[in-house]
């Protein structure tokens, strides 16, 4: 079915039926107002617009891999029922793909609890940096009462003796270096050089018990101090740690944690998007249409894979109404169409659009008309040529 062959059946009729009209009615002036309407009376204007076009689910999709590979799996057939998000087909690098997606997630829960936990024991934190710092302040308190209870005077005065010890002993070790040097040459058994030998020895234990005396009063002082000093730095810091505290989490820590996290969201967006590059699942519910693959075929994001449908709802997108038909067509006019490989099955529908853009046909500006089925026998199929009659507007 055509509609310029149906045009041209219907101008062959009108124009024989003119001819006799003619030969057989007197002629009638020019202008007469009754010839002028029924001249200008035709099919269409009496009947509505009659156009052809095409039945299409409305909403259909034809999926593809989003990467190249090889098809491990297809899980449907032609006519299968599907939901929203069933696994249509994977390729064989899935299960790597996968695996990524579970580290990732696994990485994302660990440093969700650490977030978490960090937040959930601020108080906790608080406290104990509290307690570390009144016990910071005892710490520093009993170091400085060892301090003032110290006799520095005495410790300075055994200082000086104890250096000055030191420097006797120092004395006597030189003088007996310089006794066994007369006498280091001769034999070891020579009785001059055993005793010099004997003096040099005892000189230099002599020194060094005198030097020890002296580091050990030195300690007395400095050892006090030292832990007065590391009281002071430790209360410091304990006082730094719970003023932090006061404000929240540890800045740092809450910052590293939360960069943490945040990476680890991304890397799971990021695993799950390169996964479902791997897979085709279902976008909606409806039937699978048409499957072109097949496990074990090579192929790209190119390669149309499988076709899917919602059989539920469908529309007609006609191909031939022109720029003087499509200003008699308006959005909720009903119509009638008319499948040619169902032509004793008539369905209703209603206009859901009309393109305000044309394209030219044949020499014909044409307008793309949308209509929404109210409903289509179960024999229709996908691109089916159908007949749309579109009802009067008068």
């Amino acid at each position: 079915m055509k509609k310029t062959f149906y045009k041209l059946i219907v101008l062959l009729a009108v124009s024989a039926l003119g001819v006799t009209a003619c030969a057989n009615q007197p002629a009638v002036a020019q202008g007469d107002p009754a010839t002028t309407q029924a001249a200008s009376t035709n099919h269409e204007g009496s009947n509505g617009v009659v156009a052809e076009g095409h039945l299409k689910p409305e909403h259909a999709a034809n999926l593809s891999f989003l990467s190249p590979g090889t098809v491990e799996a297809v899980n449907v057939k032609i006519g299968d029922q599907i939901k929203k998000g069933d696994v249509l087909a994977r390729l064989s690098n899935f299960e790597q793909a996968q695996a990524q997606v579970t580290a990732a997630n696994l990485e994302l829960a660990q440093a969700q609890q650490d977030y978490d936990q960090l937040q959930r024991t601020e108080g906790l934190g608080r406290a104990d940096a509290w307690t570390a710092y009144m016990n910071a302040q005892v710490a520093r308190a009993d170091a400085e009462r060892d301090w003032e209870d110290l006799n520095i005077d005495d410790i300075e005065n055994r200082m000086e003796d104890d250096q000055a010890e030191v420097q006797d002993r120092e004395q006597d070790l030189k003088d007996a270096q310089e006794e066994f040097d007369k006498y280091k040459a001769l034999d070891k058994d020579n009785s001059k050089r055993k005793t010099a030998e004997d003096k040099l020895e005892t000189a230099q234990n002599d020194y060094n018990e005198a030097v020890r005396k002296l580091e050990e009063t030195i300690r007395e002082r400095d050892m006090v101090r030292a832990a007065l000093d590391a009281a002071m730095a430790t209360e410091a810091e304990a006082k730094r740690t719970y003023e932090e505290s006061r404000d929240g989490p540890n800045k740092e820590k809450l910052a590293l944690s939360s960069s943490r996290l945040e990476n680890a969201k991304a890397q799971v967006a990021a695993a799950e998007d390169a996964l479902s590059n791997f897979q085709i699942t279902a976008p909606f519910d409806g039937l699978v249409a048409d499957v072109e693959i097949a496990g074990g075929d090579q192929v790209t994001p190119q390669t149309r894979a499988i076709a899917v449908i919602d059989p539920s709802n469908w529309i007609v997108e006609t191909t031939d109404v022109t720029e003087l038909e499509v200003v008699n067509i308006v959005e909720g006019q009903r119509a009638t169409f008319t499948a040619d490989a169902l032509p004793g099955v008539t369905m209703k529908g209603v206009v859901s659009g009309v393109s305000q853009s044309s394209y030219t046909q044949s020499g014909d500006v044409i307008y793309t008309v949308r209509i929404k089925a109210d409903g289509v026998d179960p024999g229709v199929k996908w691109g089916m040529t159908v007949e749309v009659n579109f009802e009067s507007l008068e």
